[in-house]
């Protein structure tokens, strides 16, 4: 059983007077522990950064970094074929962008989380995720990288010696592999069976897949992403759970410490 738990969820993503998701920033990072922030390449632009990171200021929530593909049109969920150096290039050039605005409002870069199509390629791709580790390491040797237990970034970030936190996905799928299943587009979920799953998996270490397995499951973090419809109602339902079951929502730093 966890006694403490970090929550994270995807912020900012929009641009200009475009938005994704249906929930209220504000809102959201009242509930989460740790927010990504759209970093300008599947979504994000500098008025939303600076909106979004002066939120996590004020909310005492981790700072992250959310770099992605450059897929505005296509929100960084479909692969773009090039070399790990060039989408390590891309990745550093979000970061600094987020690491900056964080500056400007005084709060620290605490991790960085691939999005979507790039997050699951740098899974399968150890060339990637070594070249982003090692690179992130000659920025910051203390900087928290965020993936899914069964990916090769995980095995590398352990191999070099990165501080790595470990993601338990609330509302996606997950296949008998442990990783979660790739989607497009996600349907309204139910938010109480949404949070009994993080309960359990919290509880029992354990998550049912697709086929009806039920399988072990490592993890720090929890995640719930803004653009799946009944976001804020996903985060209540998750935070009202977990909490009345004696498990903290605390920083991932916190977390790492008790793992």
């Amino acid at each position: 059983m966890r006694k403490i738990i970090d929550l994270n969820c995807d912020m900012g993503e929009g641009f200009g007077h475009w938005t994704l998701s249906e929930a209220p920033d504000e809102e959201l990072m009242a509930l989460i522990s740790s927010a990504n922030i759209a970093a300008g390449f599947h979504a994000g632009d500098p008025n939303s950064m600076d909106r979004v990171i002066k939120l996590a200021q004020a909310y005492g929530v981790g700072l992250g970094a959310h770099p992605g593909y450059r897929d505005l049109q296509g929100f960084g969920r479909r692969y773009i074929k090039t070399t790990p150096e060039e989408l390590v290039n891309d990745i550093i050039y979000q970061i600094g962008a987020v690491r900056e605005f964080g500056r400007r409002h005084g709060i620290r870069l605490q991790h960085v989380k691939p999005h979507g199509a790039l997050y699951m390629e740098a899974a399968i791709n150890e060339d990637l995720s070594r070249h982003m580790i090692e690179s992130l390491s000659r920025i910051n040797g203390d900087l928290l990288i965020f993936c899914m237990g069964s990916s090769i970034t995980y095995e590398v970030a352990k191999r070099l010696g990165q501080p790595v936190i470990r993601e338990f996905y609330a509302d996606r799928d997950y296949g008998d592999d442990g990783a979660i299943v790739f989607t497009r587009r996600v349907a309204r979920p139910d938010p109480a069976e949404i949070a009994q799953k993080c309960l359990r998996a919290c509880l029992e270490g354990k998550v049912t897949t697709v086929t009806g397995n039920d399988i072990d499951i490592a993890f720090e973090s929890i995640c719930f992403h803004s653009d799946t419809p009944g976001a804020l109602e996903i985060g209540r339902a998750i935070r009202t759970a977990l909490t009345e079951n004696g498990i903290n929502i605390g920083p991932a730093s916190a977390v790492l410490e008790t793992a």
